[in-house]
């Protein structure tokens, strides 16, 4: 979605309007949830922070098993919700090693399209986010797909709509640490998480990463302009990583 950021008036000194230039002068802010303002404070909004754990890393092959969603505002968190997916095909031994989800704890779990509604729903009125955004979004997308479910309702599944990702902002704020895993970053912000590669406590963890990051002058007070930032940084970050190979 694309929203106006910044209005200017459009007029003299004297407040007396110029015609055809207040429309010149509002900054275009992209990605903006449907109905949400870019000029609020993106802490004064519901972030809806999910995770999902999978059979693999393609989201065009692989299956979601878990997926997790845990709603704050002002810091604080709100709600979770938590399902347990039949992905209706094999977890590798060696990925159950990473998230402990077996074949037989997921046996007789619902498929995704029979819970698509309920998620799609914990995401209702919320700003999405992720850590490391594209991963958890592409899986999502993919199987709200394969569900054939009707997100239209729910701005924040939207395929212009950009997600927050606390990633991108660790990745700039601890520039100097060699490691950016979710659970290195939570260590160095003192934020807790237990038991990693779960995907509500996950989410949870990344939600107070973001809100804790969030306190460093460095990250944008409204919306509209972290989304403007965090886009520029992914940019420089990805090209200073195809500089790296």
């Amino acid at each position: 979605m694309t929203r106006s950021f910044g209005d200017g008036c459009g007029c003299f000194p004297t407040g007396r309007h110029y015609a055809g230039i207040a429309h010149l002068l509002r900054t275009v802010v992209r990605g903006v949830v449907e109905g949400i303002s870019p000029d609020v404070p993106w802490q004064e909004i519901e972030i809806a922070l999910l995770d999902v754990e999978t059979t693999g890393r393609d989201a065009s092959v692989d299956r979601v098993v878990e997926v997790g969603v845990v709603v704050g505002r002002g810091g604080e968190i709100l709600r979770k919700d938590n399902w347990l997916i039949n992905p209706g095909i094999p977890i590798p031994p060696e990925v159950s090693a990473i998230h402990h989800i077996t074949n037989e704890m997921v046996k007789d779990a619902p498929r995704f399209e029979d819970v698509a509604a309920e998620i799609a729903g914990a995401l209702r009125g919320a700003v999405p986010a992720a850590y490391n955004a594209p991963f958890d979004r592409a899986f999502m997308m993919s199987e709200f797909s394969r569900a054939q479910a009707d997100t239209s309702s729910i701005g924040a599944l939207a395929r212009d709509v950009e997600w927050i990702d606390p990633l991108i902002w660790a990745r700039h704020i601890q520039a100097d640490e060699k490691s950016r895993a979710l659970g290195d970053v939570a260590a160095r912000l003192g934020v807790s998480l237990e038991n990693a590669h779960r995907a509500e406590d996950d989410a949870a963890a990344a939600l107070r990463v973001l809100y804790a990051l969030g306190r460093n002058p460095r990250v944008p007070r409204a919306y509209g302009a972290l989304l403007q930032q965090q886009r520029s940084l992914a940019q420089s970050q990805a090209a200073a990583r195809r500089t790296w190979r």
